[in-house]
């Protein structure tokens, strides 16, 4: 079974020198990389507000899902790190009106993060029946 890179310019890349890929597929399964709140056209992270940066941050992992040929449907874990757990409740509610039902399942972590990122999101997608 071979694996294949999914790239799009439609979410950041990865910084110059940091070995990874924006996803990785094998078979029919899909890994996003951890994607934050930044805005793929201007590369810096959207507004203060940990809201914003959470709906920037699925927009990212949902365009490459979508290079990928997947969707939100086909989501089966997203994984949440906060910088705060004073955020949780924000980040929630978008998260909530972002994803909507079903919902996939998630795990939601406290980390730390460089500046000015307040929340990092990856995603794992099945795709189709392979």
């Amino acid at each position: 079974m071979s694996t294949s890179v999914i790239t799009t310019p439609n979410a950041p890349r990865p910084p110059a020198g940091v070995p990874l890929s924006q996803a990785v597929r094998k078979g029919n399964l899909v890994q996003v990389s951890g994607q934050t709140g930044v805005d793929p056209t201007t590369g810096e992270p959207v507004s203060g507000s940990v809201a914003e940066q959470t709906e920037q941050a699925l927009r990212n992992v949902f365009a490459i899902l979508d290079e990928a040929g997947s969707g939100p449907g086909d989501v089966l874990m997203l994984r949440v790190y906060l910088t705060d757990v004073a955020h949780f409740a924000e980040m929630n509610e978008t998260y909530a009106r972002v994803v909507g039902e079903p919902y996939p399942a998630r795990t939601t972590v406290y980390v730390g993060l460089p500046p000015a990122l307040l929340v990092e999101i990856d995603a794992l997608a099945v795709l189709g029946d392979e």
